[in-house]
């Protein structure tokens, strides 16, 4: 696949029979179309493109945020919102679900970024340890300690089964019906024990937790049924910080991935999603091994002359968890600078020679334009303000 994007926020996803056809795409896109804003790169290798981007020195000088950090990861990584077989990995953040207050500048109410989600709960990795041990017969290249993935699609229908498009694609995926209602996402708090608990939740979250209060309110009145405890379901239990409210909870979400603790431990969790823990012994070692399948570049379809063994290889890829590419090899990802120590961007620091921009004559001002010379410019968040004379 290849996905553009455009200057108005739009995007376009392709899809293509093979890696051929995609590249041969791409070269004539770069040689015959003279879009004012295009911006590609030469290589598709998502290391190639991770290198050359520069965006991990703006994350470690803290001119660009956790989040746009990690959504950036994702894209150059081949995640995209337009496949849920590749949607954008989050990280769970938190651990306190409880609580009537939260304390941010509290390092105990964080999950330890350090390990994966299915190495967080000590007995249950003792179990599956023990599992992986006894997986006789298979090579050891192709053992795995889960069994299911931090992201797929039934986990993306999972937290977005409220909201359309997606409640359709639930059903679809449940035979023409909702799951049980004891499965579906309704708690919080009780979706977080069970990615401590269970041997087969090992999820991660999704973008949408920290921008999307709307996935947590059937606005819909979608009819979801009741638990065994005769519970009815309908909005999703939010923990008692959030004080009912989920664009509260987005607000405190938010500012949590932004914390100085989240900021100073990320690098150890884009290690094992993005970097050098993803594959190989440094993997085994952090307890980060998933299906063989699961990898790019495990499996060569092309090369499966067996139609019915593709197929099932190919709906194991596409409903059991792919993991993202591998953006980073051999050294820990960097860690962020402290805080104290941010450096302040300047024009002296901006490399102006890879800026690349359409500007129409009567864009900025000058004799033929109705609004006048431009006097300043004002940089606040994501938006630039230009006053003109």
């Amino acid at each position: 696949g290849l996905e553009l994007f455009f200057s108005d926020m739009q995007g376009l996803f392709l899809k293509f029979n093979g890696v051929k056809d995609r590249d041969l795409f791409h070269s004539k896109l770069r040689s015959n179309c003279k879009v004012p804003l295009l911006r590609s790169f030469k290589s598709l290798n998502p290391r190639t493109v991770f290198k050359k981007s520069m965006l991990t020195d703006l994350w470690i000088n803290r001119r660009i945020s956790n989040f746009q950090y990690i959504m950036a990861l994702n894209l150059m990584a081949g995640r995209t919102f337009n496949d849920i077989c590749q949607y954008p990995v989050f990280p769970w953040i938190l651990n306190d679900y409880q609580s009537e207050t939260l304390d941010l500048n509290d390092p105990s109410i964080y999950r330890d970024l350090s390990k994966p989600v299915g190495a967080l709960n000590p007995d249950r990795l003792a179990m599956l340890i023990e599992r992986y041990n006894d997986l006789d017969g298979f090579p050891e290249e192709q053992k795995f300690l889960y069994g299911s993935h931090y992201s797929s699609p039934g986990v993306v229908l999972h937290y977005m089964l409220r909201q359309e498009p997606f409640t359709s694609m639930h059903i679809a995926l449940q035979s023409g019906r909702f799951d049980c209602p004891d499965r579906l996402f309704f708690d919080l708090a009780g979706c977080w024990r069970s990615c401590l608990t269970s041997t087969s939740d090992v999820k991660e979250l999704i973008p949408e937790f920290f921008t999307c209060p709307e996935i947590f309110t059937n606005t819909n009145n979608f009819p979801l049924g009741e638990t065994q405890d005769n519970k009815q379901i309908s909005n999703v239990r939010l923990p008692p910080w959030a004080k009912g409210s989920p664009h509260e909870f987005i607000r405190i979400h938010r500012l949590a991935l932004e914390s100085e603790y989240v900021s100073r431990h990320l690098h150890h969790w884009i290690d094992l999603i993005f970097g050098y823990k993803q594959r190989g012994p440094a993997s085994s070692a952090a307890h980060n091994v998933f299906h063989y399948y699961s990898y790019e570049g495990s499996v060569d379809l092309d090369k499966i002359t067996d139609e019915i063994e593709r197929k099932a290889i190919e709906g194991h890829i596409q409903n059991f968890g792919q993991t993202p590419s591998q953006l980073i090899t051999k050294l820990p990802h960097p860690e962020r600078s402290a805080k104290e120590k941010q450096s302040v961007a300047t024009f002296e620091s901006l490399r102006t020679g890879d800026l690349k921009v359409h500007t129409p004559a009567k864009q900025f001002g000058g004799p033929k334009s109705p609004c006048g010379a431009i006097i300043s410019l004002h940089a606040i968040g994501d938006s630039v303000f230009v006053l003109h004379s």
